[in-house]
């Protein structure tokens, strides 16, 4: 073989050598990344799928008020594991981010009771708030700390150090949506212990307001329900759509409440103040 050819067969095996190499790192760091984002991609899938069947039309008060009579026999027959199952369906649907929050919470208090259901429903939204904190940290927290360019680096560190504060006025307060809280947190690099603090004291005045609201609203859902039905018989088929179901969850949340909620976050920024103060005093 000739010098140019001996040459040639060795550059050609240089870089296989090399292209293998970068091949084996690209595996790997695909694999890496695979680990690390699984549990934050099935929780999209699983999310997506779920909202793709609709099933999150089963939460209204429509289908409460159609089903609450079997469901109270069947809870009365089976109470702990009725609870198991309410807080277990609170979490999943708190951690996929699925509508209908507002409507447990008042099925809760209908079917359990005010201060049971209320109760439940802390618990069933702090596991689901919990779990989607877990699997954002993990799947992105660290990435982003790490790659951080400087002004979100210092917004970081800021948020971090008021952490306590911020996060009990953003869940007292219902500005952004509720999957918003549970998520920002994880990537901002929130602890755990600070963060399962602020969740449920956070999230205590809400649901039970939400909770005592929906203990009074027996009589109205039995009635609303009469004058549904009452609606449809006399419309006949295709009549779902000129008699809707008009009680919204949302109508709990009056002024008053909203004022209530809005002072309660402003305490919960008076440690923030204070500090901004003493800095700028100084």
């Amino acid at each position: 073989m000739s010098l140019a050819a001996a040459n040639l067969v060795a550059s050609v095996t240089c870089q296989g050598a090399s292209f293998s190499m970068r091949t084996a790192t690209d595996t790997r760091g695909a694999a890496l990344w695979l680990k690390r984002l699984w549990p934050l991609l099935l929780l999209v899938a699983l999310s997506a799928f779920v909202l793709a069947m609709g099933w999150q039309r089963y939460l209204t008060l429509e289908k409460l008020a159609e089903n609450r009579e079997t469901l109270g026999a069947f809870i009365r027959a089976n109470m702990v594991f009725s609870l198991a199952a309410f807080i277990a369906i609170y979490a999943v649907t708190v951690a996929l981010s699925v509508p209908g929050g507002a409507v447990l919470t008042i099925a809760g208090s209908l079917l359990f009771g005010w201060f049971v259901g209320g109760l439940a429903s802390v618990v069933g939204a702090t596991i689901g708030a919990v779990a989607v904190f877990l699997i954002a940290k993990s799947a992105l927290g660290d990435v982003l700390a790490e790659r951080a360019g400087p002004a979100l680096s210092r917004f970081r560190e800021g948020f971090q150090q008021d952490a306590f504060s911020y996060l009990l006025f953003l869940r007292l307060v219902p500005i952004f949506p509720f999957w918003i809280v549970n998520l920002a947190p994880g990537l901002l690099g929130v602890s755990f212990g600070t963060y399962l603090a602020t969740t449920i004291l956070g999230i205590i005045p809400g649901t039970f307001a939400y909770s005592l609201a929906g203990s009074g609203l027996d009589s109205v859902l039995e009635a609303q329900q009469a004058a549904h039905q009452s609606c449809l018989a006399k419309m006949g088929p295709g009549g779902q759509e000129s008699c809707p179901y008009t009680l919204d969850p949302g109508a709990l949340l009056t002024p008053e409440l909203i004022v209530g909620l809005v002072a309660l976050g402003l305490v919960a920024l008076v440690p923030v103040g204070v500090k901004w103060f003493r800095r700028t005093s100084n």
